[in-house]
């Protein structure tokens, strides 16, 4: 049993902690730079070798072997692209890879390229981000105001003067009650009041 105590596999507790769902986005976007850029070195790779077959009419690329990954990023553009990825909301993370495949497609770039264009692709999800969350606050203003005059212009209906039924007493009121009622001539019609409770 003592031994067991200095293995700690079986222990429940052990789990893999919950990852941030910001450095999930700075690796899967990461993960997609790093694939694009050993593409686009093949992509390079073959049409040199193209271009050296036709140039010299021999094939010897069953002979060359390839380096797998000779071009790296630098570290401090590394470092520059992951806090740009940082930024990016999990929410854009698909976007922006689709948009990053489609112009890699589109443009077909060296090598170097690619983080450039990475970086642009980003630059565009970030405005586009900012331009949302201003839609969204502008929005939330529009709908606080518009709330504050609905409720000013309930309490305005809410608050209606009714001149013939009124609740408020006035000393014109006791004079006409104890006054007695005269009667009004034929030639004018008499009006009565009926108050609606």
């Amino acid at each position: 049993m003592a031994l067991l105590s200095w293995f700690r596999w079986n222990e429940p507790h052990l789990r893999l902690a919950q990852r941030n769902p910001t450095d999930m986005v700075v690796d899967t976007l990461m993960v997609e730079l790093n694939w694009q850029l050993k593409q686009a070195e093949k992509i390079q790779r073959e049409k040199e070798n193209e271009y050296r077959k036709i140039k010299t009419g021999v094939d010897y690329s069953w002979l060359v072997s390839h380096p797998k990954h000779n071009f790296e990023v630098s570290p401090g553009e590394r470092l520059e692209l992951e806090d740009t990825c940082s930024k990016i909301h999990p929410s854009y993370c698909g976007p922006v890879i689709l948009r990053f495949r489609q112009l890699v497609t589109e443009y077909e770039p060296d090598v170097q390229e690619v983080p450039r264009l990475f970086r642009s692709v980003l630059q565009e999800a970030s405005e586009k981000m900012k331009e949302e969350e201003e839609t969204k606050k502008i929005a939330k203003q529009w709908n606080t105001k518009r709330a504050m005059s609905l409720s000013l212009t309930t309490f305005k209906s809410r608050a209606r003067i009714y001149p013939f039924a009124s609740d408020i007493k006035t000393i014109s009121e006791d004079v006409e009650r104890e006054a007695l009622p005269t009667r009004r001539v034929w030639s004018m019609p008499e009006f009565k009041t009926t108050k609606d409770d």
